[in-house]
């Protein structure tokens, strides 16, 4: 069976893109730590999705890490403050440069274990630069040639928007992920742009959002 790496955040996409993959190939999650505020509850959410689908082609999840507290500075994505909110703009929520430091780890990893295909849940309208195909296969080209290794790049859901993800795959116990950028405990916080934005794609998608949101 073809091995895969996936970079799982626990967020809804990439929770999707593994249940999605395992289907046909050998899935290996990839957490990358980066010092966000959120981690903790992402690798919790993470966990409790890949328990409760218990695919046994789903290996146990790798946890990497690329620090960026010295790169970020004070940005709300390390201190947790003045996170984006539900009216602030797409562009409010970039992280720079962060797809490149989590598929230059997968790809690494990928060297050293025989996998060559690395898989993103970036969505259809993803606006970012380092989230488009013509990034992800001039990286891919430039990776192999560093690395003295293919790298295949993919994005499987680029086709898709989250409330399409959220009407072909609500057999999925979704309300386990988290996509949240200032999560209160285990749960979502309810206020934050992800949160708004993963509110109106259940609305869309016509789907009862089993996600629990503080009263």
């Amino acid at each position: 069976m073809e091995k895969i790496s996936v970079l799982a955040s626990g967020g809804l996409d990439s929770s999707v893109l593994i249940a999605k993959l395992a289907s046909g190939a050998e899935v290996y999650p990839i957490y990358v730590r980066c010092g966000f505020a959120w981690e903790e509850m992402e690798l919790k959410g993470l966990q409790a999705f890949l328990d409760a689908i218990r695919n046994r082609n789903v290996m146990p999840t790798t946890v990497l890490s690329a620090p960026t507290a010295v790169l970020y500075g004070d940005h709300w994505s390390v201190s947790g403050a003045r996170v984006p909110a539900a009216d602030e703009p797409d562009e409010n929520t970039y992280l720079p440069g962060r797809n490149i430091l989590l598929i230059s780890l997968a790809a690494i990893w990928g060297s050293t274990h025989g996998v060559s295909r690395i898989a993103i849940g970036s969505l259809g309208g993803n606006p970012f630069p380092d989230a488009t195909p013509e990034f992800f296969e001039t990286f891919a080209h430039v990776l192999s040639i560093g690395l003295g290794h293919k790298v295949l790049i993919e994005a499987p859901l680029r086709g898709f928007h989250k409330e399409d993800l959220i009407r072909q795959f609500n057999d999925l116990p979704l309300e386990l992920t988290l996509t949240c950028m200032a999560p209160k405990g285990s749960q979502h916080c309810g206020q934050c742009n992800k949160c708004f934005e993963r509110q109106q794609a259940f609305h869309n998608a016509g789907v009862a959002d089993r996600t629990i949101y503080p009263g």
